[in-house]
Formats: structure tokens, sequence, C-alpha cells
């Protein structure tokens, strides 16, 4: 069994191995969710640029649906500019329990097929994962472009998972990155819930 001090110096060495592109992608991912959770525009210029580095790294270290959903981002990039630009953009929404459980439900569904295909027909390290994960980011990311307040407990669940499976993977940096987004979100949740309830009481 691992040590933690095994574990943590496996974790410095692959820090120490970092490429220049994924320490670029990190950073700007960083101040994708940053923005995000300041609510300003901006957000979705960094985070079409991190996405486009990362989809090249998630290819290399064969994570083919992760390496999709970074395409899936960039063009939400172009959707969430445009969104947040809108006069009416600056509300923040709350969706019904009922559309999260279907959202939630018709994701899972889709991600078993898609993982089934992966395990057949490709490499993919942790097909079912990586499958989960990639389609339940596309709603969730959907969600953040809609400023929909619930966002953030998807990306809660989200980002711990992806964690494990980049640092699993050996991209240690990236895996990080996520453990950062996983405490951003829980800021990013209080930040907006807390916004939402000043707009009610207007």
């Amino acid at each position: 069994m691992a040590t933690f001090t095994d574990v943590a110096g496996s974790l410095l060495a692959g820090l120490r191995a970092t490429s220049p592109a994924e320490a670029a992608a990190v950073l700007l991912g960083l101040a994708y969710v940053l923005l995000v959770v300041r609510r300003n525009r901006w957000c979705w210029v960094a985070g079409g640029a991190s996405s486009l580095i990362i989809g090249v790294l998630s290819a290399q270290a064969r994570l083919p649906m992760q390496a999709g959903l970074q395409l899936w981002y960039v063009a939400m990039a172009v959707y969430g500019w445009w969104q947040w630009s809108k006069e009416e953009s600056g509300v923040i929404r709350v969706w019904p329990w009922r559309h999260h459980l279907l959202g939630i439900g018709l994701s899972l569904a889709i991600a078993a097929l898609v993982a089934r295909w992966l395990a057949a027909e490709t490499q993919a390290a942790w097909p079912l994962l990586d499958a989960a994960t990639t389609v339940l980011s596309l709603l969730a990311t959907w969600l953040v472009a809609r400023q929909v307040l619930e966002n953030w407990l998807y990306w809660i669940v989200i980002d711990a998972v992806l964690a494990f499976l980049f640092a699993a993977q050996g991209l240690a940096f990236t895996a990080l990155l996520f453990a950062v987004y996983l405490v951003i979100a829980f800021a990013g949740y209080r930040a907006w819930m807390l916004q939402r309830q000043r707009q009610e009481s207007v």
C-alpha cells in the first residue's frame, strides 16, 4: 500500500514534469473559474483558451471523452460570452428539482451507453468515469452560461472525480487544478446564492 510520502513524492515529481502548455492551461482555467464566481464575462475568453490546451493534453493521456468535452467548452465559451453580454444576463436563475432529476437521469443514461462503446472500441483508461463526467459537464457548462445557481453543485461532484482521473493518468498539475476548482465551486455556490438572495429582496 502506498504511503502518504509515496503519494506526495509522486505528486511533486509530476509537478516538476509539468509542461509549459499544461501550466498555461491551469493558470487560464483558474482565471476562468475565479471570473465566473465574480460573474465577469471575460471568464469565457480565459476558459476557451484553457480548454483548447487541455483538449490536446486529454487526447494524449487517452481520455477521449475529456478531449471531446474541451471542444464543447470552446463552443460554450462563445455562447457564454454572448449570453452574459445580454442585458438580462445579470439575473441568477434557479431550476426546479424535477428539471435536475431529468437532466441527471438522461445524462447518466447517455454516459452508460458511451462508456460501453469506449470500453469496446477504444483504449480509454476509465471509460465509465470519463463518460459520466463528460456528459454531466455538458449540462453543467450550459447551466453556467444560463447563470443557473445549482451549476456549482454539479461542479463540486465533477471536479472531485476529475481530480482523481487526471491524477491517476499522471497529469499531476491538472489534477491539482481540479482540486482547486473543487474549493472554488463551494465558494462560487455561496457567492451566487447570496447574490440570488439580494435579487429577491429588491
